[in-house]
């Protein structure tokens, strides 16, 4: 099968065509696509050597189709209406009813707090759409959105392409979460305490140095480390393990887990939160079902962390 694009055919004597085949007439198609009748009598002699075969004949003042002229009409009329309506009409979305799917990357920390609210309201507003959630993070975010795995995220993130556009959703703080039935800390973490207490970290390079290692560059005894926050309210109830977290992730698990406690961190390990962003590619800034999640994560997320 040969490729279209390996016929040497101007899409545009098909428009000449039409017209002319509209009108019967070169003069009234000419006056139609503004052009000059020669320019449109030269149009059809291209397009009749490209296909091969005559497309019209003298029929008294005007033009005849002939049958091969009429075969290429009936096929290129309603293809060429439905390209320029494509062109020139604005996209419809109505998320009543619209069935698009969409790709939304977010980091562990976000998925506890910000997925259900965002499931519910879809349900209410977009009952037809639906959610491919896909995990990222600030080290994998960057070639997510380069290689369209994600149609937009959430997370922390570093350097992005010079076309992401990005929108703050929060800044949060860290704190401590800890069982206070078997971690002592007193009503105030200190230095001693928080190093004293064996912790569990998450990190995303599959080794023993989390948040604290590489930013403050303290070394702390640590007993576990996984990958993400998932399991790390059910590691620290029952135990005297400490977990440094962020904030927001600290409110789920205690809402989920109400026997666990947060403290504020020592002050010499005060760590100022990266910014929680919004992030998609210029190439969807006009996908208006892209734009509608877009404007729903930032909704859910001022409502979510207003009630907190």
């Amino acid at each position: 099968m040969h490729s279209i694009y390996e016929k040497d055919l101007d899409l545009n004597l098909l428009r000449v065509f039409v017209v002319v085949a509209e009108a019967g007439s070169v003069t009234e198609a000419a006056s139609r696509l503004y052009l000059t009748q020669p320019a449109v009598s030269a149009a059809l002699r291209r397009l009749t050597s490209a296909v091969g075969a005559p497309l019209f004949v003298r029929a008294g003042r005007g033009l005849a189709l002939t049958a091969r002229g009429q075969r290429l009409f009936a096929s290129a009329r309603p293809h060429l209406q439905a390209l320029v309506e494509a062109a020139v009409s604005p996209g419809t979305f109505d998320p009543r009813t619209s069935e698009r799917t969409v790709r939304l990357g977010l980091s562990d920390t976000n998925e506890a707090w910000l997925l259900p609210p965002l499931l519910r309201v879809l349900t209410e507003e977009a009952p037809r759409m639906k959610l491919i959630v896909v995990p990222v993070q600030f080290r994998t975010i960057a070639e997510a959105l380069a290689s369209s795995a994600v149609d937009l995220a959430v997370t922390v993130a570093d350097e992005l392409p010079a076309d992401t556009r990005r929108l703050v959703l929060y800044t949060g703080s860290f704190v401590c979460l800890f069982d206070p039935r078997h971690a002592r800390l007193g009503k105030s973490l200190t230095m001693e305490r928080y190093l004293a207490h064996e912790h569990v970290i998450v990190s995303y390079n599959a080794d023993l140095r989390g948040i604290v290692e590489d930013m403050l560059g303290v070394q702390r005894r640590v007993r576990v480390s996984v990958p993400t926050f998932h399991s790390i309210g059910a590691l620290v109830e029952g135990s005297a393990l400490l977990a440094t977290i962020p904030s927001a992730v600290a409110g789920e698990i205690t809402s989920l887990r109400p026997n666990l406690r947060t403290l504020p961190l020592p002050s010499p390990l005060a760590l100022g939160g990266a910014p929680m962003e919004l992030l998609w590619r210029t190439t969807v800034e006009d996908d208006e079902a892209i734009r509608f999640i877009r404007e729903l994560v930032v909704r859910v997320a001022k409502t979510v962390l207003r009630a907190e």
